[in-house]
């Protein structure tokens, strides 16, 4: 189609196209942005202390950086990531931008925050009865006690004179403003929570902290609002009695996750199995390198039962002394009698079964070229111990004057007597 030209030669049809992309560029760009409104930006560029986002309309967004840091300090975000902000105020070159509305004499945003659950920054200026008194874009809030934080509040003081995002949960015509702080921590620890259940997996090892003993074990806070119990038996290789003996309040440990198990229910967090010990390896993969047949170690007596007594010869490594290889001196009836738990004792390894994890150990083989000493400290533990190392020599003593009889003499003798008494 041929161009159309006006009388001075100006092509028209330029014009009208020219002029059409200015109204389209404007009515896209136009957008009917208030202050108060939440917005979905995209970042165009980071600076030392501003961040620019685009807003859709011809003028630029710009927030402060210090609000978009992580706990860390790290800005978490880079160019072309999208962010949701709102309009704090605008002028004809940039759109001032929050992550929360705040300032002075916004009543009409501050019912409509309270409508569409917008959060709000507020000053603690007060402690009073039952609560906080809280200044909000010059509107005095009530806060209760209960909502000002998601954890116990010991000390009121350590609240006053801060600045908080809250939730508007009840406004009354902005006269009786009611907001908490506890319900807005809540949405980020779910928010949080949710993005780490996408990052973990069983068989995971994660860090965490000890914020619970039980006598069961110890239940350990992997990212805020989100835990897990190690059961006593998880803590470590080796045989734990009580959980504080191995493990204190707020202490970082490495933990292994076992299993993710969901609850019924949508509101119900999942429960979370951890173990302490499996982060490290199996001592028993290495036994088959550190003990042999015949070797002597020195033990501690860990557990006793009716027929022995459990000897640990290596952080997580028993091994069982039976009963009938207690003493060589003496038939022991009672474990108890011989060693007590706790006790360190002499044994030699006598057989190992690695398949099924199973150690046997001997007492009364340990130093076999001396072994009435050692029988002597085992089995009468508590003989005065000026009378120990002679129990060895006495039963000697005595088997010796066992094989000895003595004789009546000889038959001549006999005669000789009798002739005597004639």
């Amino acid at each position: 189609m041929a161009d159309m030209f006006s009388e001075d030669g100006e092509n028209i049809e330029s014009e009208e196209s020219f002029a059409d992309l200015l109204d389209s560029y404007d009515a896209e760009d136009n957008n009917d942005i208030r202050q108060g409104d939440k917005i979905n930006g995209t970042i165009i560029s980071i600076g030392q202390s501003s961040v620019y986002v685009s807003t859709g309309s011809k003028s630029d967004g710009v927030v402060e950086k210090a609000e978009l840091l992580d706990e860390s300090g790290q800005m978490p975000y880079k160019v072309g990531d999208t962010l949701t902000l709102y309009v704090v105020s605008m002028n004809e070159s940039e759109i001032i931008l929050s992550r929360a509305l705040s300032g002075a004499g916004y009543a009409a945003l501050l019912e409509e925050a309270a409508e569409n659950g917008t959060p709000v920054e507020g000053k603690v200026s007060a402690i009073i009865k039952g609560g906080f008194s809280v200044d909000i874009m010059g509107k005095r809030a009530f806060c209760p006690i209960s909502q000002i934080d998601v954890k116990y509040v010991e000390n009121q003081e350590d609240y006053l004179g801060k600045i908080f995002s809250f939730l508007i949960t009840s406004f009354a015509g902005g006269k009786n403003i009611v907001v908490s702080r506890r319900e807005l921590m809540n949405r980020e620890i779910q928010d949080s929570k949710d993005e780490y259940f996408k990052k973990i997996a069983e068989g995971d090892i994660v860090q965490g902290k000890v914020v619970k003993i039980m006598p069961y074990g110890a239940f350990i806070e992997l990212t805020p609002g989100v835990e897990g119990m190690a059961h006593i038996s998880e803590l470590s290789w080796s045989r734990v009695d009580k959980t504080d003996d191995l493990l204190v309040q707020d202490e970082l440990v490495s933990v292994k996750i076992l299993k993710i198990e969901h609850q019924k229910g949508q509101n119900s967090d999942p429960k979370i199995s951890l173990s302490i010990r499996q982060t490290t390896q199996d001592p028993w993969e290495r036994a088959e390198q550190s003990f042999t047949i015949g070797q002597q170690l020195t033990g501690k007596v860990v557990r006793l039962a009716p027929f022995g007594a459990f000897v640990e010869i290596a952080p997580g490594v028993d091994g069982l002394v039976h009963i009938s290889e207690m003493s060589r001196t003496k038939r022991v009836v009672k474990t108890g009698d011989v060693v007590e738990q706790g006790q360190m004792v002499e044994v030699i390894v006598k057989d190992i079964d690695l398949k099924n994890k199973r150690i046997s150990l001997s007492m009364k083989d340990a130093h076999a070229d001396n072994f009435s000493d050692s029988d002597s400290d085992v089995v009468d533990k508590n003989a005065p111990s000026n009378s120990k190392k002679d129990d060895g020599a006495d039963w000697k003593k005595f088997a010796e004057n066992q094989n000895t009889t003595k004789g009546i003499g000889s038959m001549g003798e006999l005669l000789m007597r009798a002739m005597d008494k004639k």
